[in-house]
């Protein structure tokens, strides 16, 4: 860990709320990971609301299927037609869901101390935190992995010295990057689904790295 890391470390350790939070803190288990991904009542990252989140551990070179977490969540706002049409959650699907603050804790504890990997991670992330700051004064402090930045990265690797100039595009749609990869597609937009998909991209990705 770097300087600058050190220091936001001890800076965000000190704005928890309790130490109830400290274990978000400690080492995480070796070569370990958590993937994960969320249904949220639109793209808006300020005013949309999550009703699902999926999310499952990685260790080594394995999905551990066993050990997932999913979790439906109750709104404030209610869910609009147009949402529903994307994740198929309905009203009543999610009214029998937890209020956010209690599937945070729960997810907390399920991450731990554990990297975070996902697709676009940088979106539901922003919704987490949310509602994750209110409750331990900070946002998820782990390491973020970003599956599509692994992906470029691959990809621009294979590119001829002479194409490795400038902004290179790279088609970074998942269903591309999942059939790219030669990797089974899952029902999309399911909270579960698209976090096990991450992991198992992921896992293929750092195999091809190495």
């Amino acid at each position: 860990m770097g300087l600058i890391d050190t220091l936001r470390s001890g800076w965000q350790q000190r704005q928890l709320k309790g130490t109830e939070w400290a274990f978000l803190f400690e080492p995480p288990p070796k070569d370990e990971w958590v993937s994960l991904d969320c249904e949220t009542t639109g793209l808006n990252t300020r005013t949309d609301e999550i009703i699902s989140v999926g999310a499952v551990k990685i260790r080594g070179q394995r999905i551990l299927s066993s050990e997932r977490l999913e979790l439906l969540i109750r709104p404030e706002k209610g869910v609009s037609a147009e949402s529903i049409r994307v994740h198929r959650l309905r009203a009543q699907d999610v009214q029998a869901g937890l209020p956010a603050a209690d599937a945070m804790r729960q997810l907390l504890h399920f991450i731990g101390a554990r990297p975070l990997v996902g697709y676009y991670l940088e979106f539901d992330v922003a919704m987490l935190n949310r509602a994750i700051k209110p409750l331990i004064g900070i946002g998820l402090p782990q390491p973020k992995i970003e599956v599509s930045a692994l992906y470029y990265d691959h990809k621009f690797k294979q590119l001829p010295p002479s194409h490795q100039q400038g902004n290179v595009e790279i088609d970074l749609r998942f269903a591309t990057l999942m059939a790219d990869l030669a990797l089974p597609m899952r029902d999309a937009h399911d909270a579960l689904n698209d976090a096990v998909m991450a992991a198992m991209a992921f896992i293929k990705l750092r195999q091809l790295s190495a």
